[in-house]
């Protein structure tokens, strides 16, 4: 699989990350058979987050044997210093680990969001004692939603993150507006030497409350084709890694996609975006219909 490198963190990280989610709602025999999966594909990062489900209790028992050989990446969702602290040494203990790689503030949708963590008192301290302490090497920033792009952008002004992580995929491309806001942050994060995640690599579209057949909060492509030209058409644009997606059972073709990775000519991606076709619209990943 191809590596590249995160940004200024100097990690070569290859470019679909482990996307922890998926094992979080699984018993640790069937993460075990996944976790396996992925290390047997040489991915070498692992995203993770604590409202993940279980999936943190799942990785503990692997930590021993890989915590070396991987960069480790998780997050807080809390706002304030003291909240994200406590987060902080639950996350260590339910892990098995005594360090991370990357912490990075989780889910900054919009300023609003922005403004309690960069705020005095607020959970961008935490991450910067973390750095201190040895705690953490790397800090970054992530968030999903219409405004994250201009957020993250903003975020960038305030603080010299080292990682972004936000949502990249031909379905939301067809919202001129998020395309022109990604682009911007794509650009401005390269000029800047930073780390680039992008989330979301295969979704289509949204569920309207429908029935999920998916552990995805969007609908995903499901079909090899598909993920094949989602994941290709993400891995054309200027950035580092894509976290694998939540829905365990399609970990295995987003892997053999990434393998078989080769760029897509311009003509080919816009061809990618205007084949998208969502069934359902989802305003809250800016997948318009």
């Amino acid at each position: 699989m191809e590596k590249r490198t995160l940004g200024r963190t100097g990690h070569e990280s290859t470019v679909v990350t482990f996307g922890a989610f998926s094992v979080g709602y699984v018993g640790q025999d069937e993460a075990d058979e996944a976790i396996r999966l992925v290390l047997d594909h040489g991915v070498n990062h692992v995203d993770i987050a604590p409202s993940y489900g279980e999936s943190m209790e799942r990785m503990a028992p692997w930590m021993p044997e890989i915590r070396d050989k991987v960069f480790l990446g998780s997050k807080t969702r809390f706002r304030s210093r003291d909240e994200a602290w406590r987060d902080v040494e639950s996350i260590m203990k339910r892990m098995n680990v005594e360090y991370f790689d990357l912490f990075q503030l989780h889910s900054v949708v919009d300023l609003e969001e922005l403004d309690k963590a960069t705020a005095k008192g607020g959970a961008l301290e935490t991450l910067v004692e973390m750095r201190e302490q040895g705690l953490t090497k790397w800090l970054g920033i992530t968030g999903h939603g219409p405004y994250v792009p201009s957020t993250i952008l903003e975020s960038l002004r305030r603080f010299d993150f080292d990682t972004v992580m936000f949502p990249l995929n031909p379905a939301m491309a067809r919202n001129s507006d998020y395309r022109r806001d990604s682009e911007a942050l794509l650009e401005e994060a390269n000029s800047r030497n930073v780390g680039i995640q992008t989330i979301k690599m295969i979704a289509r579209g949204g569920w309207n409350g429908g029935e999920r057949d998916c552990h995805t909060w969007y609908d995903p492509h499901r079909e090899q084709a598909d993920i094949d030209e989602s994941l290709w058409w993400v891995l054309s644009q200027p950035m580092h890694t894509a976290p694998s997606c939540g829905e365990i059972s399609l970990l295995p073709k987003v892997l053999d996609a990434a393998e078989r990775f080769h760029p897509l000519s311009e003509a080919k991606q816009e061809e990618v975006v205007s084949s998208q076709h969502p069934p359902i619209e989802h305003p809250a990943l800016a997948i318009p219909a």
